[in-house]
């Protein structure tokens, strides 16, 4: 799990990201990633992303998330994936957890998607 994590702006938000990277390191996450994109959107400030092993284990973390969310009195906006299995987005407004098979991280990437850095404006 990646630890190193600029704070977040509120403890709220620093609850929610420890009960998240807890609960997927409980039930063994392959590679989970926090990404702090308060830079690049205006929709969320961090991204969590994890890989499962199976369409049974991706569901397995992406619940685990919720129920460990749930017990402290927080709920997911919506949640998407979780009938397949390949992809299972859980977004609880500033955090969002992306729990997917290792194929489609790899195909979608998107720990190199947000951290591309936004375009600098050329100085004349």
């Amino acid at each position: 799990m990646t630890t190193e994590i600029i704070a977040p702006e509120t403890a709220e938000e620093a609850d929610l990201l420890a009960i998240a990277q807890q609960a997927l390191e409980d039930l063994k996450a392959v590679e989970p990633v926090v990404l702090d994109v308060r830079e690049l959107s205006s929709v969320m400030d961090w991204l969590i992303v994890a890989s499962g092993t199976s369409s049974r284990h991706v569901k397995s973390l992406a619940d685990n998330v919720m129920m460990k969310a749930k017990e402290q009195g927080v709920r997911p906006v919506g949640v998407e994936g979780e009938r397949v299995g390949e992809w299972v987005l859980v977004d609880f407004g500033d955090v969002v957890v992306h729990v997917m098979q290792p194929t489609a991280r790899s195909f979608y990437d998107l720990e190199r998607l947000w951290s591309v850095q936004a375009a600098q404006p050329e100085s004349s």
